[in-house]
């Protein structure tokens, strides 16, 4: 249970060693004969198949164990990934992204993703370098003065969206839209109190430090409203 990479590499490894073979000898006979089907593709989705049947049966045990459970979800993620951008897998097949969308599965990967996305603003808040930005010494690149913390918030987002974003129904996806809306406005709570903390220094290194970062989070927040 604790090495899903194992056979969903295995099965990369057989599409792609067989991926020749398929388009040498397998298609010009499907073409001859008139059939639309596709020897590689038909091949990968019957290998998916047979992960889709494992991962049915091994979700259930490792549903309540944190970190095997994210480790799954992580390998799932990457291999789908290769599986379309390398071996040209299509949309339209049988995909890992439906077991992950069933409801208990899809329920404890939101639950997990909140979990682990509030300790990380915990660890980034409380870093030494929370409110300078990385790039303090560069002025033409440092326009916005963002700190680290505002910045690295943001690519969390990013990351989340980058995660869910192959979900293969709306509804899901803006499940996890409510769960980034949500830390957004933990993140302008956490702000609010640090700022109460700083009043008294109104001009300090520190209050300018959040009032950037609310900049540069609602300059970005902008920016990606063009992205359904």
């Amino acid at each position: 249970l604790n090495k899903p990479e194992w056979y969903l590499t295995q099965v990369l490894m057989w599409i792609g060693n067989h991926a020749k073979f398929l388009d040498d000898k397998i298609q010009p006979i499907l073409d001859k004969v008139g059939s639309p089907l596709n020897a590689g593709l038909e091949f990968s989705r019957a290998l998916v198949m047979l992960i889709l049947e494992k991962l049915a049966a091994d979700i259930p045990c490792l549903l309540y164990d944190d970190t095997l459970f994210c480790h799954l979800v992580d390998e799932v993620l990457l291999f789908e990934r290769e599986l379309y951008s390398v071996h040209g897998y299509l949309s339209s097949f049988p995909s890992c992204m439906h077991i992950l969308s069933e409801e208990s599965c899809f329920q404890r990967w939101l639950t997990v993703e909140k979990k682990f996305a509030l300790q990380k603003m915990d660890s980034m808040l409380s870093s030494e370098a929370a409110w300078i930005s990385q790039y303090k010494d560069i002025t033409d690149v440092d326009e916005m003065k963002v700190p680290d913390c505002a910045e690295t918030f943001m690519t969390l987002l990013l990351v989340i969206t980058d995660r869910y974003k192959n979900l293969p129904t709306a509804s899901r996806k803006l499940q996890f839209l409510g769960l980034q809306k949500e830390l957004v406005d933990d993140f302008r709570i956490r702000l609010t109190q640090v700022m109460k903390e700083e009043t008294r220094a109104s001009l300090g290194f520190r209050y300018c430090a959040i009032l950037n970062a609310v900049n540069y989070i609602a300059t970005v927040l902008a920016d990606w409203a063009d992205n359904v």
